[in-house]
């Protein structure tokens, strides 16, 4: 287990399979975000329509900015999948690389968990059987299994699907919002209590809602053309991300009696019946169900391909790099879908704060990697590169650590043990993964057409200044 030595830039490996163009990587990266305004309900309920609304806004600029940009930059300086693994490996070594990609891989997986579940928790109301029990336990493998076979049967197929669902999911809202218009009342955006507001649901829902743009990373070896791919899908999808929770959220909040009691998961659904009538209510219905399943098949994807690209970089035993005769991450998909089945039995607020709190370990670990390529590495290749200096860097990522530390101090005594203990197993299985290496109980290798990562310990002549602004 290791990293090479020295410096060369980055290439994109072939495999042989179809890439990702930038329409299916748009919707890709969309519902690696959020896949629609469904869930964002919560940020009403817990704060109010005014606060729901600007924190959208305050998510987008101070988190979902920064974290795109980065993503940009380190995902096209390290073209590979893997990707944010890679960035924490050459910049802090492999210990700290195999830490980040144990953490965003829970963290995922976790994130994964909820989507079934949700799925099954719009059907119920049609299907009341699948509310509990056998039904419904039974309806989460047979759907897990579905979706993981979807996988299995390649990349591109998940982007398009992505496309289609994203389209079908979007369309309603943006007819809800046309309706609405003529029943806005302004007054109801300044409805709050802030004595009442729950500011751990606040912060969780939105930080759930507009996280996990560096996702895509993982994916960067299967895109075609990544270095001008990658950022502009990141752009676009930022777009279609906010104004996707903007548009309903503004529109349906002033157009509808405000209760924030009833602004709970699902809640559209109910305002299109007071707005549209029983259509709208089943089409909104019937996107967010087939949104979950946008949500799953991406999630899923940039997982299984993270333990693809770990295991093309020796941090994971080989095994772990075998594809199918489709060009898909087997065992990845495998291990990602047997961890969503372990996981599906915690509560939904349960899944989405400790998927959060793990999130912002490996964010951590992310934003120290790219201050610190900037320093060591100022000059290396870069086809995209955030305009701004060594300072400039430092200063764009203030805003998203103010954030994380919000958002674990607010996390429950019993998150916090559950994602310590996570993060703790982490710790302990990468020594013995070295070890298990060293005795040869199983086969590591680092794949031989992979570039060189660069090494942080040795600057270059031209490197020894960095550039400020």
């Amino acid at each position: 287990m290791g990293d090479h030595d020295g410096f060369k830039h980055n290439v994109v490996r072939q495999t042989g399979t179809p890439k990702v163009s930038i329409l299916p990587l748009v919707f890709l990266i969309f519902y690696e975000v959020s896949g629609g305004p469904f869930g964002i309900e919560d940020s009403v309920k817990a704060a109010g329509p005014l606060l729901a609304i600007v924190g959208v806004l305050f998510f987008a600029v101070l988190w979902g900015v920064p974290e795109a940009l980065i993503t940009a930059e380190m995902g096209t300086m390290f073209p590979e999948n893997g990707g944010y693994v890679v960035w924490v490996s050459s910049a802090l070594g492999p210990f700290w690389g195999f830490q980040q990609g144990w953490a965003k891989w829970i963290s995922g997986v976790i994130d994964n968990a909820l989507y079934p579940v949700l799925f099954l928790d719009y059907m119920k109301s049609s299907i009341p059987a699948f509310g509990s029990g056998l039904p419904r336990t039974m309806a989460l493998l047979i759907l897990t299994i579905a979706l993981t076979y979807m996988n299995y049967r390649g990349l591109t197929i998940v982007g398009w699907v992505a496309v289609l669902l994203g389209v079908f999911s979007l369309l309603p809202f943006f007819l809800m919002g046309l309706i609405a218009v003529p029943n806005i009342e302004p007054s109801r955006w300044l409805e709050m209590d802030l004595g009442n507001t729950n500011w751990g649901l606040y912060l969780n829902t939105l930080f759930w809602k507009i996280n996990n743009w560096d996702s895509v990373s993982t994916l960067a070896g299967e895109v075609y053309n990544p270095e001008k791919t990658i950022p502009r899908a990141l752009s676009y999808a930022l777009i279609v991300v906010v104004g996707g929770h903007l548009y309903p959220l503004i529109t349906c909040t002033a157009a509808a009696p405000v209760v924030r009691e009833f602004w709970s998961d699902g809640y559209f659904a109910e305002v299109g019946t007071i707005l549209g009538g029983f259509w709208l209510h089943s089409w909104i219905q019937a996107g967010a169900a087939l949104s979950n399943m946008g949500n799953f098949l991406t999630e899923m994807s940039t997982d299984s391909y993270q333990l693809l690209g770990m295991a093309e970089r020796g941090m994971l035993p080989e095994f772990f790099a075998k594809r199918s005769r489709y060009g898909t991450p087997l065992i990845g998909i495998l291990f990602s879908a047997l961890g969503v089945i372990l996981l599906s039995w915690m509560s939904f607020h349960e899944i989405m704060a400790a998927d959060n709190y793990i999130y912002c370990f490996g964010m951590i670990l992310e934003f120290i990697a790219f201050v610190k390529h900037r320093v060591t590495h100022p000059n290396a290749p870069r086809p995209y590169k955030v305009p701004l200096g060594t300072v400039g860097a430092i200063l764009l990522i203030v805003p998203p650590l103010m954030l994380i530390a919000m958002v674990m101090v607010l996390a429950s005594f019993k998150v916090m043990v559950v994602s310590f203990l996570a993060v703790l197993i982490g710790l302990v299985l990468q020594p013995f993964l070295v070890y298990a290496d060293k005795k040869q109980w199983l086969r590591f290798s680092v794949s031989k057409d992979l570039p060189d990562l660069p090494d942080s310990s040795v600057f270059r002549q031209d490197e020894m200044t960095p550039l400020l602004f």
